[in-house]
């Protein structure tokens, strides 16, 4: 189902890189509501609350953690949230980035599902997965729709569940 729903963008988002696109598993519904579905059967009962990593884990964890009945968090860019926040740098495939979450986001010892579109050099997810671990809460998983299983991004987050819907 999802690769028959993903398209490349070459040369995004600079020369050189093959950009996985998932917004037309997005557009069609009844593929879409079948991601989510899977998604929020893995980890009923076993998470507390769903994060979602700017931007496209945004609809990926608002709609997991609506069908788990969860609450949900924000895991911005750098200067996006008001408030107090913690930051993480890290670095990409193609340069380098900041991440901040809210210090009071996560009650302690909180189970965390993190979802994103796409798990790469494993750079973006590493640094969420320290946030929510320095702000006192426990990664139970992290899920994404797409693992570039070339770049070795997995390695990154040894020692954590990690699931990834199709591998390329």
């Amino acid at each position: 189902m999802v690769s028959s729903r993903l398209r490349d963008i070459p040369d995004f988002p600079k020369p050189g890189v093959l950009f996985k696109d998932f917004t037309p598993l997005l557009a069609d519904g009844p593929a879409f509501a079948r991601l989510v579905r899977d998604t929020a059967t893995r980890y009923d009962g076993l998470v507390d609350v769903v994060v979602g990593i700017e931007a496209r884990g945004f609809v990926l964890a608002a709609a997991v953690a609506y069908e788990l009945g969860l609450g949900m968090v924000l895991v911005r860019k750098a200067g996006k949230l008001p408030g107090e926040v913690l930051k993480e740098s890290y670095a990409l495939e193609y340069g380098t980035a900041e991440i901040e979450v809210h210090t009071e986001a996560f009650a302690p010892g909180q189970r965390v599902l993190v979802l994103d579109d796409v798990l790469a050099t494993g750079g973006t997810a590493h640094a969420c997965c320290l946030l929510i671990e320095r702000a006192g809460a426990q990664v139970a998983a992290v899920e994404v729709v797409l693992e570039l299983g070339f770049l070795g991004g997995r390695d990154r987050l040894r020692g954590r569940v990690v699931n990834a819907v199709l591998t390329l």
